[in-house]
């Protein structure tokens, strides 16, 4: 038993008498009253030892199907099941209470109806009406047996009382009828709005990638890796830095005025798929604008760096776009490190002037910051 499914155990039963033992004390509290009140009155034909016998039975025994009945068939607190058992035993004891009586049974006639309460919401409409049956049985029955032995003085205000509780029974049975029919349209509408809520997550998730991601290589776009990048750096320490790039496709244009904008684009999706085979997960790669990228990648040093940027430049050397025939590919990458209370354009700009000097150099290389300081 684990307490992840509310199987019975110490807490639960706890929750299980706070629950369901709150009702019974106010309902049993005033049967007390009631009957306390008609013994004083000498409206009991049966002594006082026998009524106030049956007032601790009412109450032990619905502690015993709180405790020892759920216990021994292993149910969770808001089975069903012990509700009903509820329902039944007050139902009994009511109709043991009502039968002691002499005079004022229709006062009692109350408490019929407040048993039943207790499963108006927990038991299913045909369980309730099969109750409510039950406790009209079986105060008909004592009136048919007292009227039979002689021992009914009125017999005009006994049938009164049996049509008053067979009324209230059926109106009750009608209010179970409509408060289920209520609780099953409002768990319908729930399924439908939760069914709705994620229909529109869904169509979030694909609005939010398809602003994020860049249509025709599908990597992220240049606004998405900013806002990403700038997350980044606030994530720095003293002991880390990340490494940012600016990647260029070398002549492309001759490519798209030789071969087309077509080829272009296959060029384009290309690169891209090279970039995500030679990447890790925690990369961050974008499409910058026309044939430019850029790379951000977390937490590495200047060697690591520049040795994925030259593998990536290999890769996409070698690498052959479908259903065009271009040679020649290269890229000239601009590498640059970024530390703590760095600026982002500041970095972007060292990135950028480092990949003019690997245009400068003739292209298809990686040009870093660090060794132009050096040089």
């Amino acid at each position: 038993m684990t307490s992840s499914n509310h199987t019975f155990n110490k807490k639960t039963l706890q929750r299980l008498l706070i629950k369901r033992f709150g009702m019974a004390v106010a309902t049993y509290l005033t049967t007390s009253t009631i009957v306390l009140v008609a013994y004083w009155c000498d409206l009991f034909s049966a002594p006082g030892g026998a009524v106030m016998l049956l007032l601790a039975a009412t109450v032990f025994s619905q502690l015993a199907f709180l405790g020892v009945f759920a216990s021994g068939r292993n149910l969770t607190f808001d089975d069903p099941s012990l509700t009903k058992a509820q329902v039944l035993v007050a139902l009994a004891l009511t109709t043991a209470l009502v039968a002691m009586l002499d005079q004022a049974r229709g006062s009692l006639l109350v408490l019929y109806p407040m048993s039943m309460l207790f499963g108006l919401f927990q038991l299913r409409t045909w369980v309730f009406f099969r109750c409510a049956c039950l406790a009209f049985v079986g105060f008909l029955a004592v009136n048919l047996y007292e009227i039979q032995a002689g021992i009914t003085r009125d017999l005009g205000l006994a049938l009164l009382q049996i049509c008053v509780l067979g009324l209230v029974l059926a109106w009750l049975n009608l209010f179970a009828w409509y408060m289920q029919q209520m609780r099953q349209r409002m768990r319908k509408r729930r399924f439908a709005l939760q069914a709705h809520q994620e229909t529109l997550r869904g169509m979030m998730r694909q609005l939010e990638d398809m602003v994020a991601t860049d249509e025709l290589t599908g990597l992220c776009n240049r606004r998405h890796f900013l806002r990403m990048a700038a997350q980044a750096l606030e994530s720095l320490t003293p002991t880390r830095q990340h490494g940012l790039a600016l990647i260029d496709l070398d002549y492309f244009k001759s490519i798209n005025d030789r071969y087309g904008h077509a080829a272009g684009d296959r060029v384009l999706q290309a690169f891209a798929s090279v970039a995500s085979g030679c990447l890790r997960d925690g990369d961050m790669i974008a499409r910058y604008g026309g044939e430019e990228f850029v790379l951000l990648i977390p937490d590495t040093e200047a060697e690591a760096f520049q040795a994925c940027c030259e593998r990536l430049r290999v890769a996409f050397s070698e690498c052959k776009p479908v259903n065009v025939k271009v040679s020649n590919l290269s890229l000239s990458v601009g590498m640059t490190l970024v530390t703590l209370h760095d600026n982002l354009d500041e970095a972007l700009h060292r990135a950028d002037q480092a990949l003019y000097h690997a245009k400068r150099s003739g292209r298809n290389c990686c040009a870093a910051t660090w060794d132009l300081v050096d040089a």
